[in-house]
């Protein structure tokens, strides 16, 4: 989408300032994780995957006891870290991040269990970041997992509307998350600007993340490769 060209006149060039984007999921089933699968080929993104700490439980067992009395217990006491279920720790400065997708298994109406415990415990952290909610269910509405991410981070900057996509539909995931992303506007979102050089160019001085000047006019702009650089201060992406 990204490109640079030669003109007869000029070299325009589009660079793309992205800010950062992370995307959190839970994924029992498994269906939650080819959906950020197939999101992790659309958008550029860190991922991070909530895993219980405790191993090998079986959630579907006796119709799904263990995962329903996980979330009464957080029903019936939404305050108190020990209503939570022990989830692996995990390592990620969510203050690098302007974007943060949640991508959720909806239990009993509820946001899964584990991935609440991350939110319980990280979520005044993303006060003031875009959120985005990708939400997995066979059947039912999704309304208390938006409840639930609005409760766990009460300063986010919630975009709207949300992803259903029922667990009949993961396989034809990715046009949905296309228009998604569309609807959302989703490089507004994620801080992408497009600056679109002209005969100025050469006002640009372009640096290698490393600091050493790659380009400084519209000449030496066209040998530049795709990837990361510094304009202005600011990370860009060329593609």
């Amino acid at each position: 989408m990204k490109r640079i060209f030669l003109s007869l006149i000029l070299i325009a060039s589009v660079l793309a300032v992205q800010a950062k984007t992370l995307v959190v999921y839970y994924s029992y089933t498994n269906n939650v994780h080819k959906i950020v699968t197939e999101l992790s080929k659309q958008i550029e993104a860190d991922i991070v995957r909530i895993e219980p700490a405790e191993k090998g439980l079986d959630y579907a067992a006796n119709n799904y006891a263990l995962g329903s009395a996980l979330i009464s217990g957080i029903r019936n006491n939404p305050n108190n870290a020990a209503s939570y279920p022990a989830i692996d720790p995990v390592n990620v400065n969510l203050a690098e991040y302007d974007c943060i997708i949640i991508c959720a298994p909806l239990w009993w109406s509820n946001m899964a269990a584990p991935l609440q415990t991350y939110l319980f415990h990280n979520g005044a952290a993303m006060a003031g970041k875009k959120i985005g909610l990708i939400v997995s269910s066979a059947s039912s509405g999704i309304s208390g997992v938006e409840a639930d991410a609005k409760r766990l981070i009460p300063d986010g900057d919630f975009i709207y509307p949300s992803l259903w996509i029922r667990s009949s539909q993961t396989g034809t995931a990715a046009s949905m998350i296309s228009q998604w992303l569309k609807n959302i506007g989703y490089e507004a979102m994620a801080g992408v600007e497009d600056i679109q050089a002209d005969q100025n160019i050469i006002k640009y001085t372009i640096f290698s993340v490393s600091g050493a000047i790659v380009a400084k006019d519209a000449l030496s702009m066209q040998n530049l490769k795709k990837g990361l650089y510094v304009v202005n201060g600011k990370k860009i992406c060329i593609k």
